[in-house]
Parts: structure tokens; sequence; C-alpha cells
């Protein structure tokens, strides 16, 4: 070993542990690259490494991965921008192995250095690499190529960007699914970067044929390119051309293809404009709100607030509610629980123009039906978003049509439910204010601290610790504590160590002088309980209180 020459062990070392059987040696020796490249200095590693990195003929797609990474980010060890097609080839034979992950990770590194190079580096080294890739033999090398056209056409000749648009054409027209997908998903980015004048001719074309495609999975994918490159055309040219696909694609065999559309409708409204979406659309989203398939169902149904917006509320009240009634009582709990967390949006847009009273005659049956839903993820989504309805409605359509609901919510079979319901009275309570909160409330939740499930008066008593904060200290002192102080002869532990935790809460809230009268007195008593967890929780209540008196 002494016989070597210093300059040259950073790199025998590296043979040596690059050719290594184990592969914790070959991705360390990997993941050193930067540091051995350091160490040779830039001709060296320009001249050395490089090459022996491209003749490295590995197949742990482990050590492949990492290799395609560090080569990525590799310009600064070479010399700088100048010398950046000296990383072309290992990242070239990189983009023709089987193991996707390490292709994807190795076109995104040459997107990175192709988007550094100088325009004539582009033209000379990167271009004929993108043209190699995809005339390979191999669709490994063809699907890889897919991704750096964007890339390597901005800044060729106009002769040579014809040349590149035939090529993709080409690889749209591919015998490969997997290369025709690839062309699909990367279409909308190569459109962005091509002249507006060969949008129409070359690109549409391109997407023309892709929408005819036998596959699933190619159709598919350029649906979520239709809104994108929909967005790069003149308004009226999107009209005459991209709607008609959008429209036939909606009514696929495939549901996937329909799932697409009914998650990028809303994005193609944007591109085509409201009188499009009014004139054109509308059928075509209500007939994905009816579809067969309940994931395009699913898909549809979480867009239903945002298409309210754009279609105005006299044809979303005559087109779009009719389906909400309907979803609302699907027979997939999925659909049921999509259409619950965006309904409540429907209300504000519906309810400025229409008015409360007929608000509540048409939107508030389905809400109600989703509120009281035997599936519990459905409940919840619609309790969280009451507090926002509450606002934008106002109290008097709160207190006739949902107060009840707020109220049963906290007797659920479901603890996620009685818990989420019991923040939800502590947000109305900040939305309608203290007074509010004392008349509809206060004394109900007193009521039913008298319920005989212990479970649903430990909701009762989290409910009253979450609401003093809001309701402040006269009102806790007069109403909720002594309720607290009653539960604290409470047959069940559970129920008394959380008295408690919540008398623990409340000694910021109120006085000191009710903190000595009243919570001390009756933590002293707890801390002598039968019970460990209440005799523990006492005591840490009882040191709140100390310390309380101390800072005062």
């Amino acid at each position: 070993m002494a016989m070597i020459d210093e300059p040259l062990y950073p790199i025998a070392i590296l043979i040596d542990e690059i050719k290594n059987d184990d592969i914790r040696l070959r991705l360390n020796s990997i993941r050193r690259l930067s540091t051995i490249a350091r160490e040779l200095g830039e001709e060296r590693t320009r001249k050395e490494l490089i090459p022996f990195l491209s003749e490295n003929n590995d197949d742990d797609d482990e050590v492949l991965l990492a290799m395609a990474e560090e080569l990525g980010v590799f310009i600064p060890y070479i010399g700088g921008v100048e010398y950046a097609h000296v990383l072309l080839p290992p990242l070239e034979t990189l983009c023709t192995v089987e193991e996707t992950c390490v292709r994807d990770k190795a076109v995104e590194s040459l997107c990175r250095i192709g988007s550094q190079m100088n325009e004539s580096d582009v033209v000379d080294w990167f271009v004929p690499l993108v043209k190699r890739l995809a005339a390979g033999e191999w669709f490994t090398a063809r699907v890889s190529s897919c991704g750096l056209f964007h890339i390597a056409y901005p800044s060729s000749p106009d002769m040579l960007k014809a040349e590149l648009r035939s090529t993709y054409a080409l690889l749209c027209e591919d015998d490969m699914p997997i290369v025709r997908r690839s062309a699909a998903s990367n279409l909308g980015k190569f459109a962005m970067i091509v002249e507006q004048r060969h949008l129409k001719t070359d690109i549409l074309c391109m997407f023309e044929d892709l929408m005819l495609d036998e596959q699933d999975s190619v159709r598919l994918l350029v649906v979520e390119g239709c809104a994108a490159f929909g967005k790069l055309l003149e308004p009226q040219v999107c009209v005459s051309d991209i709607l008609p696909l959008i429209i036939n694609f909606s009514q696929d065999k495939s549901w996937r293809v329909r799932y697409m559309v009914a998650n990028q409708l809303y994005e193609f409204c944007e591109a085509a404009g409201p009188e499009t979406t009014r004139s054109d659309l509308v059928p075509t989203y209500v007939r994905l709100l009816r579809d067969n398939e309940a994931e395009v169902r699913i898909a549809a149904s979480g867009k239903v607030t945002k298409f309210c917006q754009i279609l105005g509320p006299d044809l979303a009240i005559q087109h779009i509610l009719p389906c909400v009634k309907e979803l609302s009582s699907d027979s997939s709990q999925h659909v049921r629980s999509s259409l619950a967390s965006v309904i409540m949006g429907m209300a504000p847009v519906l309810g400025k123009v229409i008015g409360i009273d007929l608000l509540s005659q048409s939107l508030l049956p389905a809400i109600v039906e989703l509120a009281e839903d035997r599936h519990w993820r459905v409940r919840l989504a619609i309790i969280e978003y009451i507090p926002l309805l509450a606002s934008q409605l106002g109290v008097r359509f709160f207190d006739d049509k949902l107060g009840a609901l707020c109220m049963q919510w906290l007797e659920d079979k479901v603890f996620s439910i009685r818990d989420a319901a019991a923040n939800n009275l502590k947000r109305l309570a900040e939305e309608f204010g203290p007074e509010w909160a004392m008349q509809h409330i206060v004394p109900q939740v007193i009521d039913k601290m008298n319920n005989p499930y212990y479970l649903y008066r430990m909701i009762f008593l989290h409910s009253i610790s979450l609401l003093s904060p809001v309701l402040g200290a006269d009102i806790t002192c007069q109403k909720l504590l002594p309720v607290v102080i009653y539960a604290s002869k409470d047959r069940v532990p559970n129920i008394k160590f959380n008295v408690a935790k919540v008398l623990q809460s409340l000694i910021p809230i109120v006085d000191s002088s009710d903190v000595e009268k009243t919570i001390r007195p009756c933590l002293v008593e707890l801390s002598e309980d039968p019970d460990v967890d209440v005799r523990y929780f006492a005591g840490q209540a009882l040191q709140a209180c100390d310390q309380q008196m101390m800072s005062s």
C-alpha cells in the first residue's frame, strides 16, 4: 500500500470499494464521490473518475440510484458548466437500465445539468444524447428520452427543433405502451416550451393521437395534460379543439379515464372560461356526478363547491343541487365523505342569492343527512365545517337548523365524533360570543352531566374545560364550576380524575379566592381517594394551586 502514489490513493480506494461484493461498501463509495473528486481535482475527475463510472457495470439498483443522484450535482467538481457534457455519458447509460426509479433519477439529473449548460453545448452534446435515447433499441431508453425534450428544445436551431418535434411525435406512436405513457406524461412540459404557432399543428395532433390510444393508462395521462395544454392555447382554440376531447373523455369506457376527467375538470374550466363552462361543461359534470363508478363520483363530488362558484347560484340550484341531494345518500361511504368535506362551501355561494329560508329547504336536508350518516368519518367531516357554516350564515340559521345536531354529536357512540363535537362547541362560542353560549350551550351541557353513561359524562367535562376560557371567569364560577365540583362525587374513578384535570385547567381562569374556597378543598378530598389515578391527578392539580398562589 505504501508503494501507491499518494495522489492515486483515493481513487485506488474507490476502485476497490466500488467493486467489492459488499453492497454497503459500494454504496458508501458512491456517496463519497464528491469527497474523492475534491481530492483528485477537477482535471483528474474529468479524465479518470467519470470515465471509470461510465464503465462501471454494477447491477445493484440501490448503487445505481445513488450514482444517478450524485452525478446530478457534480458540475462544481469537474470544472464548471463548460465541462458539464463530461457528465452525460454515465447518466445516459443509467437512462437505459430496467429499474424505473434509477431511470427517473438519471433523467432528473440530466435535466438539472442540461438546464445549466451553454446553448452551444446543449446543441453539440445534449441534443444528440436525446436523439440517441429516442432511437434506442430498448424501450427503457425511449421512455427516458421523453423527459428530456423540454430541456433540449429551447436552445436548438429551427431545423433541429422541427426534428425534435417529429421525433416526439414518433414516440407518441411507439409500439410499446410504456413509451407512449411516458410521452403522454411529459407532453405537457414539452408543450410549454414549444412556439405558439406549432401548438395547434404539431402538439395538438400528438394529443389527438394519444387520446385514441387503446391503453387507458395512456389516455388518462392525456387528460391530466389537457388542462395545462388548454391554458397555453388561445381561448377560442381551447374551446374548439380541446373541449371536444374533454367531453369525449368524460364518456370513456374506462372508469380510470373518467376519474381523471372528474379530477381535472375544474382546472380545465379555468382555462376555458366561465361562459364555456356554463354552456358546454355542465352536462359533462352532472354525468360524472352520476357515474356508475364510485371512484368517479368521489372525484367529482370533491369539486362541487368550486364548480358552483363558476356556475353561479341559478345554474348550481338547477343542475348541481339535485345531484348533491342524491349523493348525500349515495351507496358508497367514500362518496358521502368526499361530499361532506366540501358541501359546507356551497351554503355561502347559494345563501347570499336565494336567501336563508330557501337554502334551508334546498341544501340543508343534504347536510343533515350527512351529519347523521351511519359511517362516523362522514359525520366527522361535517362537524369540522359547522363553525365555518355558522359564521357565514349567521346565528339565526344555526339556532333553527343545526343547534340540536351539535348537542346530539356529544352523545355519539364514536369517541372521535364526541371529541370533535366538544371542540365544535368551543369554536361556536368563540364565533357567537359568551352571551349566546350561555343561553344555548351551557344549560344543555349542564343538563347532560346526569347522563347514566360515564363516557358521555367525561366528554361533557371536557366540553366545560374547553368552554371556560371563552366564557370568562364570571360564567365559569357561577355556572360551570359547581357542576364540576358535583361531578367529583361521581362513583366512577375515570370521572373523578378527569374532574381533577378540569379543575387544574380552571385555576388560571377563576379568581384566586375561588381557587382557595372551592377548588382546593375539592382537590384535597380527591387526593385522599382510594383510586391511585385519582390521587395522582389531584396531586398534580394541587401543585398547580400552590404555584398559582406563589405567583400571585
